[in-house]
């Protein structure tokens, strides 16, 4: 369904945990976690966004490959003094490397209450059929 192989998923761990041991330093929580799992005949994928307009979120399939990208901009007024900043602002992009076994073609995208959700269905020929046998009298069908 999904890859879980992802280099760069890695690196970004292994510089968060460096950085949180210099002094001055603070961890940042990930700018887009994400919950995936299948129902039934269909692939769920739930991002958290909260405080992103929908307008900036972009996404994209090429291959199997799905990138999203978003954009979230700091609440405060040009020219205001900030005095504390612990939201991530800017622009950030994550991709998924999907399995062969999903429909691409029929992505369905949602964004609610500060999340978007995905439906990627499977595809047809990645579901399970009966396959007639013949041959020693009468055919006769066979069960995955």
């Amino acid at each position: 369904m999904l890859m879980r192989t992802d280099p760069f998923r890695e690196l970004d761990r292994l510089t968060e945990r460096l950085t949180q041991q210099l002094p001055g330093t603070t961890a940042r929580p990930a700018s887009m976690p994400m919950d995936a799992y299948r129902s039934g005949d269909t692939f769920v994928v739930h991002f958290d966004l909260p405080g992103i307009d929908p307008e900036t979120v972009d996404l994209d399939v090429e291959r199997n490959v799905l990138t999203l990208r978003v954009e979230r901009r700091s609440p405060a007024p040009e020219g205001a003094e900030m005095l504390v900043a612990e939201r991530p602002t800017g622009a950030f992009s994550r991709q998924l490397f999907l399995g062969e076994t999903l429909d691409t073609e029929r992505i369905d995208a949602s964004y609610e209450a500060g999340v978007l959700t995905l439906r990627i269905p499977v595809a047809e020929q990645a579901k399970p059929r009966k396959i007639r046998i013949s041959g020693g009298g009468e055919p006769r069908q066979i069960s995955p």
